[in-house]
């Protein structure tokens, strides 16, 4: 029964995938004119804006270079790799090898590179254009902006840091679990005693630092050391996060062998669930206080495409290769509450924001933080895992 429901499933998915999503990116997004992409598409995919964010440029770079190297080798899908490469190797970084935020349309400075995430994705993006195209320019600027990460992983805002030095030092869960993620992505450029102690790193900072002993979920922000701080940032709990970070944590647990580390991370992701799903209106809560206070983010309960299309992957993962009942029972109820309020069958792609009823917030497919990546990657990886036998 539950063997059929998987392969019926992974057929909806994929048919997704390549029916629907990808063609809309391939269709609306190109930039002939100025290079890159545009993201900034209405629901018909109609441009809207026209300035160009790193983190979605690298992202969709990645994604189209991904699909040809692991999917299908279509020309056109290395085109597009190309056509977002070309564009960001042109503009992309400051004479120092920093890579800014974001460019107008012509790939001029809009905002400083004062986050260390666009170098992440420009690792993850040239990295997988590299292998697809076999240039060494990209393998130049993929090492180059991994070591970016590395060097620039405690103080990732650097310059552009805006918390007063040595009253509340805070690290954040982001910064080792997209390293974690990226070091696996890049493992075939890096040396292998890299590899090994970037993720051991990792693993150690995010499933002990990061975890609350007491309730099993992931802290988005705790001390260096490791400790709670009791304040709106260390109260902070983003269940979207703490799920993704999760399956990263399966990925190198499948890699190792490490069945304490799978079955430590599935856990994880079935506690944010219970505590994080909304029982009124269905949908898996922005954000919320560990402690039950008002988050400080007016946005808290709002539904967002990325985290539910997360969770979805994370318990694919999770049944895969466990056979959970627990699992498989929560991907049915994600999956209901994501096709039948996020996927627009009329217009293509999905909706990123709803409000906490579920309605549409904004009428977009793509904006400043919503591209061509969460909705496609998580298509292919829960296509591809539901195809696989149990266990």
């Amino acid at each position: 029964m539950i063997a059929h429901r998987r392969q019926e499933l992974a057929q909806q998915y994929h048919q997704a995938l390549h029916q629907d999503v990808l063609p809309f990116w391939e269709k609306y997004s190109l930039d002939r004119q100025g290079g890159g992409y545009f993201t900034c598409l209405d629901r018909q995919g109609r441009v809207f804006d026209t300035d160009k964010f790193i983190w979605l440029q690298n992202r969709q770079v990645w994604q189209f270079a991904v699909f040809y190297n692991r999917l299908e080798p279509r020309p056109q899908w290395l085109e597009i790799a190309r056509h977002g490469a070309d564009f960001l190797a042109r503009h992309g970084r400051d004479q120092d090898g920093n890579w800014y935020f974001a460019l107008d349309q012509e790939g001029r400075p809009l905002r400083q590179p004062y986050n260390v995430f666009s170098d992440c994705f420009a690792a993850m993006a040239f990295s997988q254009y590299a292998l697809a195209s076999g240039a060494e320019e990209a393998k130049a600027i993929a090492l180059q902006a991994y070591n970016n990460v590395l060097r620039r992983q405690h103080n990732p805002k650097g310059q552009y840091e805006k918390s007063y030095p040595g009253t509340r030092p805070l690290k954040s869960l982001a910064v080792p679990m997209i390293l974690a993620n990226l070091t696996l992505e890049m493992e075939w450029l890096l040396s292998p005693a890299t590899v090994a102690e970037v993720l051991a790193q990792t693993v150690k900072e995010v499933m002990t630092d990061f975890l609350d002993p007491e309730l099993g979920l992931m802290r988005e922000a705790v001390t260096p050391s490791g400790e709670f701080v009791d304040s709106f940032e260390g109260r902070l709990l983003n269940p979207g996060h703490g799920i993704e970070a999760m399956w990263f944590m399966m990925d190198i647990a499948q890699r190792s062998g490490d069945r304490q580390l799978q079955e430590q991370a599935i856990a994880v992701v079935l506690n944010t669930l219970e505590y994080a799903w909304d029982e009124e209106f269905g949908g898996i809560f922005y954000f919320l206080d560990r402690q039950g206070h008002p988050p400080q983010q007016l946005e808290w309960d709002q539904k967002l495409w990325w985290v539910h299309l997360e969770t979805l992957v994370a318990l694919a993962k999770g049944h895969q290769a466990t056979g959970q009942e627990k699992c498989w029972q929560w991907f049915e109820r994600v999956h209901d509450y994501a096709w039948s309020h996020f996927a627009d069958p009329e217009y293509g792609e999905w909706f990123g924001y709803l409000n906490r009823r579920g309605e549409v917030l904004l009428n977009l497919k793509g904006g400043k933080w919503k591209g061509c990546f969460h909705v496609p990657r998580a298509l292919w990886l829960c296509a591809e895992t539901l195809q696989l036998p149990l266990g």
